[in-house]
């Protein structure tokens, strides 16, 4: 039988299944896209339940999804939504804890598959730590089927009782970033114009502007950087709840640092950089990472969670916390140009071996026919 049928097989129904989105990240909601899109020409009836400005930003409908509009929110009128929703369902496939947490809410007393792929994991302290424990517990017992974009949630999942956890295969979402090494004004030269970093290198993050995204040791990493001639340019794209106190940072210690709120162009400013940075205490399948080497940008991260999985020996790893290590990579690789062309080379190698698209359609519905023993494509 070949995948790439868009027909079921003697005129067996198609199997249908209930996508649900979570906190509707960039990483989750791609996926979803690709996985409607690549569904549905096997033959597959899919139904997303996010919330409109979700459809309206990956078009879900565009790629022949169903679109029901459910809020992320755990209220009786959300759950009620998203129980009609599933009514039909022959498969629910979740994406992220809190998309778990509902889709195990509303398919309480049915007898449903239900797949929970595991994007990243939530960031807690405290009481709240306790909490999100006690979340994952409950959609990693409940759910059939515990798929983890890193090994490492591969095991999280399993040390909270899921009774089957495996790696995703997960493709790169939306559009690669591409860096014309042709243009003989340089990449990106308008984009670094209007960012006022022409004639200084220029260094980008990307990400929201919240504690665990390391934004607070890379300002400490920027001191560093002032007296560097000429002196490299910061700027992150994102917005968050840290805005105000990083900016009071940046202002009081004339750090060279920019933020620039959230950006829809972040892939022509990640072409148009010297080094990309990624200083966050934790990552799964860093999307800033991914389009980092398929860019050709060299790239300094944290050496934490899923990252080394994911970049191998393609970008210059640290620890995290350690704004010195930050520091010194930055400058050795501003100033080795021998050593950021190799890792161009060994982020193209790295990146060859990702998931295509296909494969992650092929992973997932492999999961399924195991699930419902009803293969959706001839």
């Amino acid at each position: 039988m070949s995948l790439a049928s868009s027909h079921s097989p003697h005129g067996r129904s198609p199997l249908r299944t209930v996508q649900v989105l979570g906190g509707g990240s960039a990483g989750s909601s791609a996926h979803v896209r690709t996985l409607t899109s690549g569904l549905v020409a096997r033959g597959v009836q899919v139904t997303v339940c996010a919330p409109a400005e979700a459809e309206h930003a990956y078009d879900f409908t565009g790629v022949g999804g169903r679109h029901v509009p459910v809020s992320r929110s755990t209220d009786p009128t959300a759950l009620a939504a998203l129980r009609v929703a599933c009514g039909d369902a022959d498969l629910v496939h979740a994406h992220g804890l809190h998309a778990g947490l509902r889709a195990v809410l509303a398919l309480s007393g049915r007898r449903v598959p239900l797949v929970v792929t595991w994007h990243t994991r939530a960031h807690a302290e405290g009481a709240r730590a306790h909490l999100v424990r006690l979340l994952e517990r409950r959609v990693a017992r409940a759910a059939s089927v515990v798929l983890g974009t890193s090994s490492d949630l591969v095991d999280r999942a399993r040390r909270r009782g899921a009774r089957d956890a495996r790696l995703a295969a997960v493709s790169l979402p939306g559009p690669r970033a591409a860096v014309d090494r042709d243009d003989q004004e340089g990449p990106g030269t308008k984009v670094r114009a209007e960012l006022g970093a022409v004639g200084r290198p220029l260094l980008i993050a990307v990400g929201t502007l919240d504690r665990h995204r390391g934004y607070d040791v890379l300002l400490d990493a920027a001191r560093a950087w002032r007296d560097l001639d000429p002196q490299p340019l910061v700027v992150i794209a994102g917005e968050g709840t840290l805005r105000t106190v990083l900016r009071r940072r940046i202002e009081d210690e004339e750090l060279p640092v920019r933020l620039l709120g959230r950006r829809a162009d972040a892939g022509e400013l990640l072409a148009a950089a010297d080094l990309a940075l990624l200083p966050s205490s934790w990552e799964s399948r860093s999307v800033l990472a991914q389009e980092a080497l398929h860019a050709g940008v060299p790239l300094v991260a944290t050496d934490v969670g899923g990252m080394r999985e994911l970049v191998g020996d393609a970008a210059e790893l640290v620890p995290y916390g350690d704004a010195g290590a930050l520091a010194a990579a930055v400058v050795r690789l501003l100033g080795d140009a021998g050593r950021r062309e190799e890792l161009r080379r060994l982020g193209g190698r790295q990146a060859a071996g990702w998931p295509t698209e296909d494969e992650t359609v092929a992973q997932v519905l492999s999961v399924y026919d195991e699930l419902t023993r009803v293969l959706p494509y001839a």
